[in-house]
Formats: structure tokens, C-alpha cells, sequence
């Protein structure tokens, strides 16, 4: 179901980027990295947290880390990552398999500005195996994102 709504999402949206799927699990940044023949830094995490009674998504440079006093700076209040139970319920998609779009439910998405070293990034397609190719600017731009600075530097 999550890497159908993946590709509903970028039928309707971007019918010009492809999804990537490999034999190989891409669960893990490193796994990712690897498979995609990339340095850890160009596969774009997605982060599901809580801050108050909200829930968001966080995309980030695969090797970044939060950054838990600009986190709380940008949005007021701490954060709590979610369980991969919670994960999963809330974005449709698998933990390892998480990404910004064809989600279960309407999230707001931030992109982190370490992205912005890349041309291109390689966010999960929602499922652990799959991936699509897309520079930071257009993940922005699909998943209506803003941008944010809330990893360490």
C-alpha cells in the first residue's frame, strides 16, 4: 500500500521522476548509501516527531543529526521522535521506507537546509527498498516544505 500511494503521488504530481526499486534492502542510511553508490550525506532521512500536539516531518541529509536546542528555537517546544508503531499508522509507510510523500495522513513537512549541499538527494519512496532521485529544491516544492536549519552543523 505505501509504495502504491508513493506512486499515486508522483503519477499525479511529477509523472516524470522515476521510483527506484532495488532487490536489497535500503532501510538504513548506510544500507542506502550503499546501494545507491552515494555518500551517506545524499540520502535524505525523513524524521517523524512530535512537538506539542503535532505531528511533523522532518527530511534531512542522511548523516545530519537534530540538533535539540535549534529544534526547540524553531518550533517552540521539544521534540519526541515517534514509534515505529506511531510511524507507521500515521505516514502510511514502513519505518526504513518513510518519506514525505503518498502519506496516510496530511503532515506538515520541513526540509532541512543541509540538503542544500546536493543537486540531488535520495529520499525513500515508502517501502525499504525503494528510492527516487529529485533535488532538494523539488522535494521542497512537491511536498510543500519549508525550509529549516535544526541539525547540528
Amino acid at each position: 500500500m505505501s509504495l502504491q500511494s508513493v506512486r499515486d503521488f508522483f503519477a499525479s504530481q511529477a509523472p516524470d521522476i522515476e521510483i527506484i526499486e532495488l532487490n536489497q534492502s535500503t532501510a538504513t542510511v548506510a544500507l542506502a548509501a550503499a546501494a545507491h553508490n552515494v555518500e551517506p550525506g545524499q540520502i535524505a532521512k525523513t524524521l517523524s516527531l512530535k512537538i506539542k500536539d503535532e505531528v511533523i516531518l522532518i527530511v534531512a541529509k542522511g548523516d545530519a543529526r537534530l540538533d535539540n536546542k535549534k529544534l526547540k528555537s524553531t518550533f517552540g517546544a521539544k521534540a519526541r521522535m515517534l514509534s515505529s508503531d506511531e510511524v507507521v499508522m500515521i505516514t502510511g509507510h514502513p519505518v526504513g521506507g518513510v518519506c514525505p510523500f503518498g502519506l496516510e495522513n496530511p503532515l506538515t513537512v520541513y526540509c532541512d537546509v543541509s540538503l542544500k549541499r546536493y543537486q540531488e538527494v535520495l529520499p525513500a519512496a515508502g517501502a525499504i527498498h525503494s528510492a527516487v532521485r529529485i533535488s532538494p529544491e523539488r522535494m521542497a516544492h512537491l511536498t510543500a516544505a519549508t525550509w529549516v536549519d535544526v541539525c547540528q552543523s
